[in-house]
């Protein structure tokens, strides 16, 4: 069905270099036009408020790329933030952070909400659908129109004047209703085949780290004698290791750069520590003279997501967030074994009740309950060992993992294109739509905190305001 759509019969200039051309019967409207603007700051709800209370404090770190909400979150008092609630059909959109990160709030899904100051909320009018100029967001348009609004001084930027004087086209009502049947239809098929993947991925990455955490916690020789450790996380391990606290591993550097001409890096997920080009919701600086550093082979700790296993080792130097802790080797150890014993679902749980804070995702593992916490040690020819053989034993699955996600890339690309050519009208889909068969919704709300690589380093909430 995808396949046989065709362009329509006429299109004219939208004079807009970024939108090229749209149908001939389309109008284009300036966003403002089409929708009320609050620019309210949901920042402003007093922080003594921040209690479960029912009510959903949204920061763009909630939101997915896909326009999803992620389970958690900060809970405000309600009596608190009457002025910030949303109400259903509202769109939000991020203006710092990772500008452009929208979405479109469902009552019935969502739950009670308020929202923060570095998220724009437009209110549809009726000459607009609240689907259609949600699809509209997602689109390479959209996205067009961000790279040439995009302001930098620390953080990039798009505030909410620029949002509301941003050019929409505008299909008839019964147009717009056709667009958003077929591409919650279009959307349907391939976010289903995307979650296979992703379970598969998430299956192949429980096995990975099976084969680590028994590698790393209990050695290559099976018939070894154990011995309890002492240690609740770790359980038994080979008689002839020892367990020591990191404070005995490990030692906090904190180089500072003269003139800041090091490469920045940032922290992944699933990258590691990175060159920041490569992360897109990377801080960037004007300068970094006087950052944080780091050389290669040691061992960065990201405090806020320590609790998540965020620890990489460096391959290169550079300069770091502020946020990141560095260790580098006290004693002979392998840095790359310390660096999956870390890493491990096992000491995760260790990492997450050491870390502290009131809120989740703001929560720091401060270095004195890193040096606390008490790591197996095996010989250093021994560590050295067991880290080759993992990359063997490993490698088949990383190779899955790999393919897997560039299936992935490929069809978030495929989709990414096709909501781009219909929503600019490039795509007829009137018939299409009329012709296509009730499907089940897919769900909201996502759970995927591991899988997050973009996890933005900071949300920047006092950066230049908007203006109403």
């Amino acid at each position: 069905m995808i396949t046989d759509l065709k362009p329509y019969a006429e299109y004219k200039d939208s004079g807009l270099p970024w939108l090229g051309q749209v149908p001939g019967h389309w109008t284009t409207r300036v966003l403002k036009r089409l929708c009320t603007r609050s620019a309210l700051y949901g920042a402003n709800i007093p922080a003594a408020n921040y209690v479960s209370a029912g009510v959903r404090f949204l920061r763009t770190t909630d939101i997915t790329d896909e326009g999803t909400l992620r389970r958690g979150g900060v809970f405000v008092g309600e009596d608190s933030c009457h002025d910030y609630m949303l109400v259903d059909g509202d769109i939000l959109v991020s203006r710092s952070g990772t500008i452009g990160r929208s979405l479109r709030y469902r009552a019935e899904v969502h739950g009670p909400c308020a929202y923060a100051g570095y998220l724009v909320r437009f209110v549809p009018k009726p000459i607009i659908s609240a689907d259609y100029l949600f699809h509209f967001t997602k689109s390479l348009a959209f996205a067009d129109f961000i790279r040439v609004s995009a302001v930098s001084s620390t953080i990039e930027n798009v505030n909410g004047d620029k949002y509301a004087n941003m050019p929409i086209p505008l299909p008839p009502p019964s147009e717009q209703a056709a667009i958003v049947r077929f591409l919650d239809w279009a959307n349907g098929r391939l976010e289903r085949a995307i979650r296979a993947k992703r379970k598969v991925i998430a299956l192949l990455n429980e096995q990975k780290q099976a084969i680590i955490h028994r590698a790393v916690t209990r050695g290559l020789d099976p018939s070894v004698p154990l011995k309890d450790s002492g240690v609740q996380w770790l359980g038994e391990i080979p008689a002839h290791w020892e367990v020591r606290r990191a404070k005995y591993l490990f030692v906090e550097v904190d180089d500072r750069s003269k003139e800041g001409n090091e490469t920045h890096l940032a922290m992944s997920q699933r990258l590691g520590l990175v060159p920041s080009g490569m992360v897109n919701s990377a801080m960037r600086s004007e300068s970094y003279a006087g950052a944080k550093l780091c050389e290669e082979g040691d061992l960065v700790l990201n405090r806020l997501k320590a609790h998540l296993g965020v620890f990489a080792l460096a391959n290169q130097g550079g300069v770091i967030s502020p946020d990141y802790s560095v260790f580098r080797k006290r004693a002979a150890i392998s840095m790359q074994y310390y660096e999956s014993v870390l890493k491990s679902s096992a000491c995760r749980r260790e990492l997450r009740i050491r870390a502290k804070g009131l809120v989740e995702g703001f929560w720091r593992l401060y270095t004195d309950d890193f040096y606390d916490i008490r790591l197996p040690v095996p010989p250093v020819l021994e560590q050295y060992e067991i880290m080759s053989a993992m990359s063997v034993q490993t490698a088949g699955l990383d190779t899955a993992i790999s393919r897997l996600e560039r299936e992935i890339t490929l069809l978030r690309e495929y989709r990414t294109r096709l909501v781009a050519d219909v929503v600019t009208g490039k795509l007829d889909v009137r018939e299409a739509a009329a012709a296509l068969p009730e499907e089940e919704p897919l769900a909201e709300v996502t759970d995927l905190p591991d899988l997050d690589d973009e996890m933005l380093e900071n949300e920047d909430s006092n950066d230049s305001e908007m203006q109403e």
